[in-house]
């Protein structure tokens, strides 16, 4: 059976440090060890991302339930049908690589999840204001308390087929309801 890919790569890499063309340069020594007696995927080296730290988004974000997210004045969270309704404008900003916090622009709410599992709005930021946002592989983005779980699983934001938000405890990833596009504001 022949070599893989990566193991011809790197055998290539390693002939070439010890050839005429001299050694690496000290900055760019490859990165797993000279005798390849690890595997090079467990060589790997993280990608640092902290460039997306602090990074403002505003969108409006549109679930798969043809809802958009809505934090009114009262901090009531709900979907809305009126995709231009100003209190369905968000600021999506990084907290932390993978981490947003949630804020409407006109209203000055947070979007926040309780240990319970409930959305509301609130104007003071905390832990309960913490997402992990993920992109699914249908395109779609998925917000899931960073803070709490339930029974060991994540909790999500999510809009029912009438509009109201679901309880964190109630909902999966693969629920449609989870799904959220964020749409650039015009």
């Amino acid at each position: 059976m022949p070599p893989g890919p990566w193991l011809c790569l790197a055998l290539l890499l390693a002939a070439r440090a010890q050839s005429s063309w001299g050694p690496w340069p000290s900055r760019a020594q490859p990165p797993w060890p000279s005798d390849l007696s690890i595997s090079i995927s467990s060589a790997r080296h993280a990608r640092s991302y902290h460039h997306l730290e602090g990074d403002v988004r505003w969108r409006r974000l549109y679930s798969s339930t043809h809802f958009f997210l809505h934090i009114g004045p009262s901090g009531r969270v709900e979907g809305t049908r009126q995709p231009h309704c100003p209190n369905s404008i968000v600021e999506i900003r990084s907290v932390r690589v993978g981490v947003v916090a949630i804020k409407a622009v006109y209203t000055g709410f947070y979007l926040a999840m309780n240990r319970r599992g409930r959305l509301y709005g609130t104007r003071e930021y905390s832990t309960n204001c913490k997402f992990m946002e993920r992109i699914e592989e249908n395109g779609y983005n998925t917000y899931a308390s960073l803070h709490w779980r339930h029974e060991g699983r994540q909790m999500f934001l999510a809009l029912d087929g009438r509009g109201a938000p679901r309880q964190g405890g109630r909902t999966r990833r693969q629920h449609l309801s989870t799904h959220f596009l964020p749409i650039l504001v015009s």
